[in-house]
Formats: structure tokens, sequence, C-alpha cells
């Protein structure tokens, strides 16, 4: 009968390892792993062990160098699809046209018939010496239900017990004494405004308002006759300066300063200022 001798338990092909990692001590798990396998094998015995372990270093950290090379790529590529995108959309917007543009960025108005402006709860119009505010109000108003108070910078109207429709900073200073409403067909209060100063346009009536674009200002030449022969001149004066300015000539002044440097030229020959600019 054969006896079989005991023999030697084989050890696993494979062995657990169970560490907990700590980002902040990488250096102490490191030491764990080189004394689990200290113990389990032969390979730190090894007299290449050291070249080996620095070739495995080595290869991680090219691994790591090249995640994150390409990660980089990435990004650019990423950012350009998304501006793509974005740029995409923008391209579907209906295009505004370029005169339709530049009317919304210009802050002034077109003015009126009457050089001035229609708002919504009123309308005013002006001549150098005045400004009329004509406010609606319910038809069969009558004037002992209306409020207005005219002060040298401030207006105000409405009706009362009811809130104003204008309460506000004049442009510019009137003379109250010269000032007057009346209520028109019982259904429109108009207020008529003597201006201070009775050589200026005013861009508003009330502050708050949109100002309106005084170059496109119209004077009516049939009232030019109405006029103090002085403020007349004035007038005919600003005229014909903003007509020069809308076609790019020189105004009144600008002419009168080459006419003067002329005569001064020829009386000194010898001087040339011609190239002067004004």
């Amino acid at each position: 009968m054969a006896i079989i001798s005991e023999m030697a338990e084989e050890r696993p092909s494979t062995l657990p390892f169970t560490a907990s990692f700590d980002p902040s001590n990488p250096l102490g798990f490191l030491e764990k792993v080189l004394d689990f396998i200290g113990k389990e094998s032969n390979f730190l015995r090894k007299d290449t062990a050291e070249k080996e372990i620095a070739t495995a270093i080595t290869a991680a950290k090219k691994r790591i160098m090249e995640a994150e090379n390409k990660k980089k790529k990435r990004e650019p590529m990423e950012v350009d699809k998304k501006k793509k995108k974005k740029t995409e959309k923008q391209s579907l917007k209906p295009r505004v046209p370029m005169e339709v543009e530049k009317k919304q960025d210009s802050s002034s108005i077109v003015p009126n018939k009457g050089n001035g402006l229609d708002l919504e709860k009123y309308s005013w119009t002006q001549n150098l010496q005045e400004v009329t505010v004509n406010i609606p109000v319910p038809s069969g108003t009558k004037s002992r239900s209306v409020v207005c108070e005219i002060k040298k910078n401030r207006l105000k109207v409405g009706i009362k017990g009811e809130d104003p429709i204008i309460d506000g900073e004049l442009f510019h200073s009137i003379k109250p004494d010269d000032c007057f409403w009346n209520i028109e067909d019982q259904k429109v209060i108009s207020v008529l405004l003597t201006k201070q100063d009775q050589m200026e346009w005013w861009k508003y009536c009330i502050k708050g308002e949109p100002e309106i674009d005084t170059q496109k200002v119209e004077p009516e030449s049939s009232k030019l006759s109405d006029l103090d022969p002085d403020i007349r001149q004035s007038v005919e004066k600003m005229m014909f300066d903003q007509r020069q300015k809308k076609m790019g000539q020189p105004t009144s002044d600008e002419i009168e300063k080459k006419d003067m440097m002329k005569k001064f030229m020829a009386q000194h020959p010898h001087m040339d200022f011609s190239n002067a600019k004004f």
C-alpha cells in the first residue's frame, strides 16, 4: 500500500492587498505598497528593482502628461464649437437696415410741424418767442375744473382732484406775467409760454421728455416780418447759418472772417494767410 507524503500547501497566485489612500500623504501609501511587495515577493531583492521602479514611475508620469495634453487640445475645440453655434444663432436673426439702426442710436428726434413734439398726453410747438402746450381733456371740461400753475421755471397742468397731466421743470425760464392759458372747445387746455431768451430753440418742453433735433427746426418765414428788426436780423442769420451747416458750407461768421483776412492780405501783400482755418 502506497504511502502519500504530505505535500507543501501551494501559495495562491494572487494575494489581496488592502490599504487606504490619503491624498495629502501619497508617499505613505507608496511605502505600504513596497512593504507588501517585500513581504510577499522577492522583487525588492533583485539588483534591478530600483531601476524598474524608476522606469514604472517615468511611464506613469508620461501617461499623465499625455492625458493632460489631450484635454488641453479638446478645450479649444469645444470653445470653438460653442462660438460657432453662437455665431450661427446670431446669423439666423433678421438684420435691421442700417438707417433704422442709426435712428435708434440717435438720442434726438425730428420735431413735429410746429417745431416741437407730439407726446402721449400732450403736444407742444414753438417759435423763437413762445412755446404753446396743448393738453387734451375730457369733452365738456370747464375752466373752473382746470389746475394751471405757471412759474418761471416750472409748469403744472391738470384737472382738479386728479393727478397732474404735466408737472415738471421747463427747458428754460419764461416770463410768467406774459403767459396765459385757456380751454378751447371745452376739450383742449392750451398754455402759451413766453420765453425769457427769445433767441434759442427749446430741445424739450418739460424735463424728462425726449429731445428734438433743433438742427431740423424750420422757422416760419412768413412771420419774420412781424419781428423786431434786430430780432429779425438775428433770426435770418440763424436760418442762414443752419442751411450752410447742413450743406457743409461756411457760416456767416466764417465768411465775415475770411473777407476781413482777404482785405488784410490786400493791404499787406507780403503776408499770406490763404491757408488759415477758421
